[in-house]
């Protein structure tokens, strides 16, 4: 998964983020397992 991909979740109100002091967003594991939960595998290998 992109990086983007969550940050863009995060900006729709899908992720809730948290900032650190360094200016890094940090995401709940629960939260993120959720939403994948509800995506169909789309890879190909």
């Amino acid at each position: 998964m992109d990086p983007k991909t969550v940050t863009r979740w995060a900006k729709a109100g899908k992720l809730t983020s948290i900032r650190t002091l360094g200016g890094h967003r940090r995401y709940r594991e629960t939260e993120v397992r959720a939403l994948l939960a509800g995506i169909p595998n789309q890879r190909t290998e």
